[in-house]
């Protein structure tokens, strides 16, 4: 069953790479960051439209890898229409399963993203999983300078 699961894993984030969701850009959106990741080349721009607290609209714009494309594309579906704090704790989880943290908080909200687990045994790929990730909470926060990947 694991290596059955695996495959399915493996299919999704192939599936998110090769059509990803919500590509584009926002002319309206309210909030806008650029990430890149210098070990793998990843750049990835996030536009965030936030209306009443919540996420009304998010799309990316970008190049990448498989991985950090597949990210982008499954957090835009995740956290649309969900609240800041919603979002900001997906993020939390979401990083907790990918740097291997075996509780991280509201990890049954994660979803889909669970086919990201197996990243944590390969170090160099958590910040391509991680980027779109950072560069929403910039955009979120409505900061102008760069996200770098660093972790």
């Amino acid at each position: 069953m694991p290596d059955e699961l695996d495959e399915l894993y493996q299919q999704t984030i192939l599936d998110h790479y090769r059509q990803p969701r919500n590509v584009g850009e926002l002319p309206d959106a309210d909030g806008r960051a650029e990430g890149h990741n210098p070990l793998c080349g990843d750049h990835v721009v996030v536009f965030v439209v936030v209306r009443d607290g919540v996420v009304h609209d998010v799309r990316f714009r970008g190049s990448g890898c498989a991985i950090s494309t597949a990210s982008a594309s499954l957090m835009t579906e995740t956290i649309k229409g969900r609240t800041l704090d919603e979002a900001r704790a997906l993020f939390r989880s979401f990083h907790a399963l990918v740097t291997g943290q075996t509780r991280g908080p509201g990890r049954e909200a994660l979803g889909k993203l669970e086919v990201f687990g197996n990243v944590r045994n390969f170090p160099a790929r958590v910040k391509c999983a991680t980027l779109p990730w950072h560069t929403l909470e910039a955009a979120l926060e409505r900061r102008t300078d760069a996200v770098v990947t660093t972790e």
